[in-house]
């Protein structure tokens, strides 16, 4: 039995929020722990306790929601992330930060693979699947924006000392989302209580276009991460303008994702997703050349970058779904969770290795090349998406 997709889609949309926010929230707790003498050495291997046990878990989570079901998986995850929200708080050890991202990164592992299982398990045409994925990712974004917008008001307001109360919040969203999935019959594959040999499974998707694809995957994952936990930094420090207009200006770097996201999702079935990719690749260069002229014949610290670098969102966002939902299409229904799994791996490494080096460029005083790093990433992704789609075009 399939389900309607549009009664599924608000407590998917609200999963996908809530674990933006916990994700996200990486870049406020930089900024707020920086301030507290923290170091950026350590900040950026922060990054790493979210991210490695996403890649770690990942492999495992199949198993657990094969076993469970989807439906009590996500459920299990949403509970586990609303009590750590809950908790955060009331602690105030360094120590904790790291248990916490990786108590919620092994939750969003389990999370990811249960909603894009859901969304494959009711569609199979592949601009469906990328007019679905883009409308939920969108979501993601909004999470972003809400996450640095309210904890930026608090952090700016007379109540600072006490922003890791807005955590609250979050765990108060996990309740409603717990709720609505309670409520609801979801169409999924039937529980598998034999123990598969997972190595195996893998090695059947071994192939030039795969293994490509996953480096197109590690790539995009790469730049966004260099926007989404560092940016709210380099405007602070580069840029010299205060924590809460570094984190409102990063909330518009989500605005603009949430709006590609969402044009993407209203306009796919319109074009090939393969061209519409490289022309989203490309409006993202455009964008990057035009800052770097800015800060070669103008300022190297010039305002105006405040209000570029949030479009560039525009573009970036639609590359992930996109890539993913035309990948995603030419893949069984019953090894949906096995194959996300695999790009849960290749994400979270994109992420945890961006993390560092930029902890590195942030370190070292190397700030006046956050723009042009970021260029040559894009440019390495770009290459390695055009061999992508070559390899593709060639076997179908």
């Amino acid at each position: 039995m399939n389900v309607k997709l549009p009664n599924i889609s608000l407590p998917l949309k609200l999963t996908f929020l809530i674990f933006s926010m916990v994700l996200n929230c990486m870049g406020i707790i930089i900024l707020q722990l920086s301030e507290a003498k923290i170091t950026y050495e350590k900040l950026g291997l922060l990054e790493s306790f979210k991210d490695l046990p996403i890649a770690f878990i990942s492999l495992f989570a199949v198993n657990f929601i094969s076993r469970t079901g989807t439906k009590k998986a996500l459920i299990f995850a949403l509970t586990i992330v609303g009590i750590c929200s809950f908790i955060l708080p009331f602690v105030k050890v360094f120590w904790f930060y790291k248990l916490w991202f990786a108590i919620i990164g092994t939750c969003f592992a389990i999370g990811k693979i249960c909603v894009f299982g859901i969304i494959r398990n009711n569609i199979s045409d592949e601009k469906s699947l990328a007019q679905t994925m883009s409308s939920v990712e969108a979501s993601f974004m909004i999470g972003i924006f809400v996450v640095n917008t309210g904890f930026g008001w608090l952090i700016s307001s007379q109540y600072s000392e006490f922003w890791k109360f807005g955590f609250l919040c979050i765990s108060l969203l996990s309740m409603i989302a717990i709720f609505l999935f309670s409520k609801l019959k979801i169409a999924e594959p039937e529980k598998d209580y034999h123990k598969d040999n997972i190595i195996s499974d893998l090695s059947g998707f071994i192939s030039p276009s795969v293994i490509v694809f996953l480096a197109v995957i590690f790539s995009i994952v790469f730049v966004e991460q260099s926007f989404n936990s560092w940016l709210p930094s380099f405007y602070k420090n580069h840029l010299k303008v205060n924590s809460f207009f570094s984190l409102q200006a990063t909330s518009f770097l989500a605005l603009f994702s949430y709006i590609g996201r969402m044009v993407t999702a209203n306009i796919i079935r319109r074009f090939p997703l393969s061209k519409y990719y490289i022309f989203c690749l490309s409006g993202i260069i455009l964008v990057l050349c035009i800052i770097l002229g800015i800060q070669y014949f103008q300022s190297d610290d010039s305002k105006s970058l405040l209000f570029l670098f949030p479009v560039v969102g525009f573009f970036l966002s639609p590359l992930y779904p996109v890539i993913n939902s035309k990948m995603i299409a030419q893949i069984d229904k019953e090894k949906t969770n096995l194959f996300t799994s695999l790009i849960v791996i290749f994400s979270s490494l994109g992420s945890s290795v961006s993390s560092i080096i930029m902890s590195l460029l942030f370190g070292n005083q190397l700030l006046n090349f956050y723009p042009v790093y970021i260029l040559v990433t894009v440019i390495v992704l770009f290459t390695v998406s055009l061999i992508y789609f070559r390899l593709v075009k060639t076997r179908y």
